[in-house]
């Protein structure tokens, strides 16, 4: 009997589901981890293969999937990766820029964030990639931005909604 990939449970029948670009056989308690692989060959297409998601429910608001639309038309189950900023490859640089252009020594740095010195010179010699929190205390304390294809300045006004601001999107705190 066929193993799942992923738990390793036998199952008499395995799903064929990519998870994170990789096509793993999974039984059905697995399949919610990824999107459903079909091959082509049983319905109309020209691809090699189509993706739908694996819990079965159509995203759109239509009564059935996959009846009358055109073959471009299925959409992809958003993850938690689409919604993670890209570090920036030069962080390390920024970082040492920022830092050095205030006067501050890696010591005054890492007091000021409450972090230790030697995870400030870890992340400018670029051996080490900082955490979510440790990136948003130096965005913070420098006024710059870590993320790959953003400046400073295109961080502090970008916002999902177009032409509604508030105050808060403007306000910089004083923590």
């Amino acid at each position: 009997m066929p193993q799942c990939e992923m738990c390793g449970a036998e199952e008499a029948s395995l799903t064929t589901t990519k998870v994170e670009g990789a096509e793993l056989e999974l039984c059905s308690s697995c399949t919610d981890f990824g999107t459903e692989v079909r091959d082509e060959s049983t319905s109309s297409g020209g691809g090699k293969y189509s993706t739908s998601s694996s819990t079965g429910k159509s995203s759109s608001s239509s009564g059935s999937s996959g009846s009358g639309g055109s073959p471009g038309s299925s959409t992809r189950r958003r993850d938690m990766f689409d919604d993670m900023d890209e570090i920036a490859t030069d962080y390390d640089e920024r970082i040492r820029e920022a830092r050095e252009s205030r006067g501050l020594s890696q010591e005054e740095l890492a007091d000021q964030l409450n972090e230790k010195a030697s995870l400030i010179r870890k992340l400018e010699r670029g051996d080490t990639l900082p955490t979510d929190e440790v990136q948003r205390k130096l965005e913070r304390a420098l006024d710059i931005s870590l993320v790959e294809g953003q400046s400073a300045d295109d961080a502090d006004w970008e916002t999902d909604d177009a032409g509604t601001m508030t105050l808060g999107d403007v306000v910089k705190r004083k923590d």
